[in-house]
């Protein structure tokens, strides 16, 4: 489970509409957010990448619709979802 943070999808959900002030409706991400999420090879760097969109999501209140979306994306690719770490991390009081 330690690669978790290294082998996490990208948190796009295909939605990819730019309307809110330049971030996606769907995930919060701008286009260059996106472009460097794919370059991010540090699992802290990821990691902290994770932590700031979801905050976002959540002032947003977009998160729960995205969170569902991320967990099927997840499972299709089957990969681990970083969000059983964060929630995790957040119910320790970590973030």
């Amino acid at each position: 489970m330690a690669s978790v943070w290294r082998k996490a999808p990208s948190p796009c959900i295909g939605v990819c509409k730019f309307r809110d002030a330049g971030h996606c409706v769907g995930c919060r991400m701008t286009k260059p957010e996106k472009k460097a999420f794919k370059r991010l090879r540090k699992k802290e760097k990821r990691k902290a990448f994770l932590i700031e969109l979801v905050q976002r999501l959540e002032a947003a209140g977009r998160y729960a619709y995205w969170s569902r979306m991320y967990r099927r994306r997840c499972e299709k690719k089957d990969a681990d979802c970083p969000l059983d770490k964060l929630d995790a991390l957040r119910a320790s009081g970590k973030i």
